[in-house]
């Protein structure tokens, strides 16, 4: 516990250096570097800038990233995430703020950095034109323009360096397995929104800084010349140009009316980053790049290691098809593998598309089924109408279902466990991240270790079909290898609600049952294993500063004997675009040689901690269905074909037939202390739910919304 203070007070010490380093760097970079570079009528290197910009930009979010890895692995060793009964100080800047918006739901907290980020903004803005119009008479007599031309020309050059500040921070929140967002308590898919705000900021600052020099070199009859210059030590106009269209290109697509109806076209636009990032690069010099460059590198680590994990094929133990055209997938998984609830996980079936990847929430829960993980698919697009039909077609046990996997990803900690109530509101598949929480929370419900909070579990659904989901709190008998769940543990009511059908029609009833498919193993199928990241923190770390040492060493051996030869030959002049490409090529030598070792020694070590998957000849499960939840489950019937544990389930469930849940009731009737209300689903309803938790009457709801949504 003394090492995680000390390494918490150095991390402290480090971010706000770092800050301050933001904070003045509108000044001091401005005349250090920028400066001679756009004024000066000579040949002009900045000998050092890299090594001054690498120290002072990048090495302490290398070393962050590093420490917050050894932190993480301290805290999941000693099993101390940090988590403590009941509120803290901390929790009323938790509460949302902004509920309906062009942002979504904001927190106290988000609005706070966000206000604060603006205000970096503005602040470099001011000191940026108010050092370039200092001098603007002067400078506009020197070359004979107008004053507004050098004023515009500036102001262009101002949109520019500011858009360099959110391109600076836009890879961190799309780093999946980031230690930097463990740290602080995000996960990728909570800060989504962010990398889209950053987005937004950043392309319009760019588009305005082109169309600035645009309409400056027009006014100035050089559109065409300054358009096509590629210059060897300056800044490279065509570079820009080519970033910037790359860009938009990426920006048109990811709005909402674009992203929703046509996701394909804005994911595989998004492979347009690349370009972006390179010609960036190109553009401004890998010296100014410095500042993008410690997001850009986590990112790249990250990239690299996904795309390993993705190269193996995993097992497809089991499947349940659901009449409500759901299906939940069992895949085997290393028992090494630990993730939390309310994780989620991209996956590939070739056999459906061998390029589309789609995120998932994870179901099942590490401590309930050491070998096995969950994913519950709702049939809503192509892609998931083609899964369903093609597990509806297939007869159980003949079939062998090949999937690549990406993850899981997830917070480093249950936070919800320190609350004593947990009210859950969910639409529709929205259910699936709260599946996950009630069996982690039975799990630990039967440990009898820790005490458990109680669990309200408020779903709304369209159809009396779809109440077949709920079969899914309990897994696939063979996933549960521990004794049958005591439900005596856990306190567990469900509040069910059917909004379209007001009563249970015959065709319900007799097209409701639950089929499970059994899948054949062979043995180039390996079960799901640990991908570094959340479950191998010091791997990880080992990685991030093994290969930026080997990146140094490697761009500090081509400077020396390359770049600027040690016997003062000066015939061999590299051009800035030169540089850069050496810069960039060491970059990816490193993080490839490093992530790569890293990646085998880890799997290797655990393959050796794996057992074979086995087929075992265990008999489908009995499944439930609409008539016997609204039944209550007291026909003796079901009594003798349901066990226990589903029994339970039935008993704990109240349907509501043609209603909406009343939220301001259900909510206000809540007792506890500290009761935690988790929203997933559709965006109205986490909005409504929002609302009332942010009213002063309830000091004791503490809301936090689930949405996987891009």
């Amino acid at each position: 516990m003394a090492m995680r203070a000390a390494i918490e007070l150095l991390l402290g010490i480090v971010f706000l250096g770092y800050i301050m380093v933001w904070l003045m760097s509108s000044t001091n970079i401005f005349y250090l570097h920028w400066m001679p570079r756009v004024h000066a009528e000579t040949n002009f290197t900045f000998i050092g800038a890299q090594g001054q910009n690498t120290l002072i930009f990048t090495f302490p979010i290398i070393f962050i990233a590093v420490m917050a890895c050894l932190y993480l692995h301290l805290g999941k060793k000693l099993g101390d995430h940090g988590i403590s009964k009941g509120g803290s100080m901390f929790d009323r800047w938790k509460r949302p703020v902004l509920i309906k918006g062009a942002l979504g739901i904001v927190t106290w907290t988000e609005l706070t950095f966000l206000l604060m980020f603006i205000a970096l903004l503005c602040w470099s803005i001011y000191s940026y034109l108010h050092a370039m119009f200092a001098p603007i008479r002067q400078e506009a007599a020197a070359e004979g323009l107008k004053v507004w031309e050098v004023k515009l020309s500036s102001l262009g050059l101002t949109l520019g360096l500011v858009g360099n500040i959110c391109l600076a921070f836009i890879f961190f929140p799309v780093t999946r397995g980031s230690s930097v967002l463990q740290l602080v308590g995000l996960t990728s898919e909570s800060s989504i929104k962010y990398h889209m705000w950053l987005g937004h900021m950043a392309m319009t600052l760019f588009t305005l800084h082109g169309l600035c020099f645009i309409t400056f070199w027009t006014e100035t009859k050089q559109l065409s010349k300054k358009m096509l210059k590629w210059d060897d030590l300056l800044v490279s106009n065509v570079a820009g140009e080519i970033a910037l269209t790359a860009g938009l290109v990426m920006w048109a697509t990811s709005f909402t009316c674009i992203r929703r109806k046509m996701f394909e076209l804005f994911f595989y636009t998004h492979y347009l980053y690349i370009v972006f990032v390179v010609f960036y690069v190109f553009h401004v010099g890998f010296s100014s790049a410095c500042t993008i460059l410690p997001g850009f590198y986590l990112f790249a680590i990250d990239r690299f290691l996904r795309l390993l994990q993705s190269q193996q094929k995993v097992c497809l133990v089991s499947a349940r098809v659901l009449p409500c055209r759901a299906v939940e997938l069992n895949f085997s998984k290393s028992p090494g593998l630990k993730y939390n609830p309310t994780s989620s996980m991209f996956i590939n079936i070739p056999s459906i598309s061998k390029l589309q990847w789609h995120p998932f929430s994870v179901t099942s829960s590490s401590k309930l089924e050491p070998d096995r993980i969950s994913v519950m698919i709702k049939g809503d697009g192509h892609w998931t109408n083609k899964l369903h039909q093609k597990l509806s077609s297939t007869s159980p046990r003949t079939t062998h279902l090949k999937a690549s996997i990406e993850g899981p990803y997830g917070p480093a900690s249950p936070d919800f466990m320190r609350h004593d109530t947990l009210v859950m509101v969910s639409g529709g598949s929205g259910i699936t991240p709260f599946i996950s929480i009630i069996r982690e929370i039975l799990s630990q419900s039967n440990t009898k270790t820790v005490k458990t909070p109680k669990l309200l579990l408020i779903c709304a659904f369209k159809h009396c079909v779809d109440l077949t989901i709920l079969d899914l709190i309990l897994p696939v008998p063979e996933s549960a290898n521990a004794a049958p769940l005591d439900f005596s543990c856990a306190e567990l009511r469900i509040e069910a609600f059917v909004t379209r059908d007001k009563e249970m029609k015959p065709e319900d009833e007799s097209s409701s049952q639950i089929q499970t498919l059994w899948f054949r193993q062979n043995g180039t199928d390996s079960p799901v294993a640990a991908a570094l990241g959340s479950n191998s923190w010091i791997w990880l770390g080992a990685i991030i500063s093994g290969s930026f040492v080997i990146y140094l060493v490697l761009i500090g051996l081509a400077t020396q004997y390359y770049i600027y030869p040690i016997d003062g030959n000066t015939n061999m002049r590299f051009s800035t675009p030169a540089k850069a490409a050496l810069n960039i090529l060491s970059i990816c030598v490193a993080v490839v040689v490093t992530a790569t070792v890293g990646f085998l020694w880890n799997n290797r070590r655990s393959s050796s901690q794996t057992t074979p998957v086995l087929n075992r000849a265990i008999p489908a499960p009995t499944t439930t269905s609409p008539a016997t939840l609204l039944s209550g489950g007291d026909s003796e019937s079901a009594e003798e074909v349901e066990s226990q544990p589903r029994n339970a389930i039935r008993q704990a469930t109240t349907v509501h037939l043609g209603k909406r849940p009343n939220m301001n009731r259900i909510l206000l009737e809540v007792e506890g202390e500290s009761v935690g209300v988790l929203a997933s689903g559709p965006k109205k309803m986490r909005q409504r739910v929002a609302n009332y938790c942010q009213s002063s009457i309830a000091d004791n709801l503490h809301f936090h919304s689930i949405s996987f949504a891009w």
